[in-house]
């Protein structure tokens, strides 16, 4: 895990200077941890884990036995963390949608439509959230579900080594009654140690 820092002090010492490379040209460029926040690696852990639960649960089944496709909409994922992981966030929503879309099972509603919806939602998702208020959104949109979630972390640090554990739950909403028709966690553990 070490390899590549560890190669670029080695080549400083050396008076060699560090080059940029291409994952094609080091394959193992995205094998490194090279921070606490989220890398495309960790990113497909957790979207592996929640692709593959929800699209073996019982919604995605109901959904694959009706004869007109529900319409869904993705919404953002929360971050509850220290970390500034937004736009990893925002990747792992948009695989998130590629599949859906892939599976055939459902409709899913553009994202562009839905911008000023999800911030009239995001206001909302207070204390004083309604779900009244969710699903009067939602039929604006045309939808009868949405995919959202919430990440949370847990970090800790000692000395110079720090470690950072990630929590991601995924959901998908009925719309019309708020009920959490399908629900799962992963997570994963960063760190720094020497």
């Amino acid at each position: 895990m070490r390899a590549l820092p560890l190669l670029a002090l080695i080549l400083l010492a050396c008076g060699g200077d560090p080059a940029f490379v291409r994952g094609d040209e080091n394959p193992e460029l995205d094998e490194y941890a090279m921070s606490t926040g989220l890398d495309k690696r960790d990113l497909e852990k957790l979207f592996k884990e929640n692709v593959n639960s929800l699209l073996s649960s019982g919604v995605v089944k109901r959904w694959a036995d009706t004869s007109k496709p529900p319409a869904v909409a993705i919404f953002p994922v929360t971050n509850e963390t220290s970390e500034h992981i937004d736009s990893q966030l925002q990747a792992l929503l948009s695989k998130f949608e590629t599949d859906l879309v892939n599976s055939g099972h459902v409709t899913v509603i553009s994202y562009e439509r839905q911008r000023g919806l999800v911030e009239e939602l995001r206001k909302q998702q207070s204390a004083a959230f309604n779900p009244a208020d969710a699903a009067k959104l939602g039929r604006q949109l045309g939808a009868q579900y949405f995919v959202t979630g919430k990440v949370y972390d847990a970090a800790e640090k000692s000395g110079e080594e720090r470690r950072v554990q990630y929590f991601l739950f995924m959901q998908v909403v009925e719309i019309e009654t708020g009920a959490i028709r399908w629900q799962n966690e992963a997570n994963l553990t960063k760190g720094l140690v020497n």
